[in-house]
């Protein structure tokens, strides 16, 4: 093993503890220097500065580049967390925007059935579409009015646009609505401005079937619909759709109503005709009061006379 030389001993400790001793000499005439308010004191420390510190900046450069990085990672801790705080914000936002998106389509809808022109003569009620029965074979939809608010068999229901079909179930607050394009719906319509009268068959799609059509050849695709009132089934003039030719050649009805977004119906009130069971009585002129022989001059009816003798 090496061994340490005795001179070493001997001259390295006092060296350290005077090493040490020097410094801390320095340290505290610093610190004294760097306490004093004096002028002259404060000529010194600039002095100092002015010669020490330019000479250290290859020292300064970490600390420098370590103060910048920490101030770049606390501007990112912030621009993360107002990441975060604008995209629950904007989550909202779309929440809103979805709410304002519905309001306005409900609020186009009502817009719609208020332009509706309907006849004098015609009452209606407007319920709410709760759901969508809708199958592959059926077409329908369930109103949140029913028997309590007066609704009957067979009423026609329309939206904004034009009918949409006809009561068909009525419960006490639900009613059914048959849907135009239903298989079991069959309406009588007329085609203007030609007049003439056909059926509008419904078979499950978007566009009924226009049959029964009195010659073909005098109907034009764009001509339009409307109810024909025939069979008192629906009210006249309700406005159905256009006609349009199939890809599979036949004559069909573009429909005004939008089937397949339905919020809001009008449901008419349709006035049931009475029955005439009885046959009324021949009106003739009312018969003539019966007239006697001319009463001559100075004879008092008898009467009268009966009447001037006290009885």
């Amino acid at each position: 093993m090496a061994r340490s030389r005795p001179g070493e001993d001997i001259y390295g400790k006092p060296l350290r503890r005077l090493f040490v001793a020097l410094t801390c000499t320095v340290l505290i005439a610093l610190l004294l220097l760097w306490r004093i308010d004096n002028p002259r004191a404060e000529r010194i420390r600039a002095a100092l500065v002015d010669r020490v510190v330019p000479n250290f900046e290859w020292a300064l450069a970490p600390v420098t580049w370590a103060g910048r990085l920490i101030e770049d990672f606390e501007g990112y801790a912030r621009v993360y967390e107002q990441n975060q705080e604008l995209r629950r914000e904007l989550q909202q936002m779309k929440a809103w925007r979805e709410a304002a998106i519905q309001l306005e389509q409900e609020n186009a809808r009502l817009l719609d059935l208020n332009k509706v022109r309907l006849s004098p003569g015609l009452t209606y009620i407007t319920g709410v579409v709760l759901t969508d029965s809708g199958s592959p074979f059926r077409r329908s939809v369930l109103l949140n009015i029913g028997a309590d608010d007066g609704i009957r068999d067979g009423w026609a229901a329309m939206d904004g646009l034009g009918l949409v079909g006809r009561i068909s179930g009525v419960g006490n607050r639900t009613a059914r609505v048959l849907l135009l394009t239903d298989g079991n719906s069959r309406v009588p319509v007329t085609i203007q401005p030609s007049g003439k009268r056909a059926i509008l068959a419904g078979d499950t799609t978007s566009a009924p079937v226009l049959e029964f059509v009195e010659n073909p050849d005098d109907v034009r695709a764009g001509d339009r619909i409307v109810t024909s009132g025939d069979g008192g089934v629906f009210p006249p003039d309700l406005s159905v759709g256009q006609i349009v030719r199939g890809a599979d050649g036949r004559l069909r009805v573009r429909l005004s109503a939008d089937i397949t977004r339905l919020e809001f119906l009008r449901v008419l009130r349709t006035r049931v005709a009475q029955d005439i069971s009885t046959t009324g009585d021949l009106l003739l002129p009312a018969p003539a009061p019966l007239q006697g022989p001319p009463i001559p001059e100075g004879i008092a009816e008898p009467d009268a006379a009966a009447a001037a003798n006290g009885g």
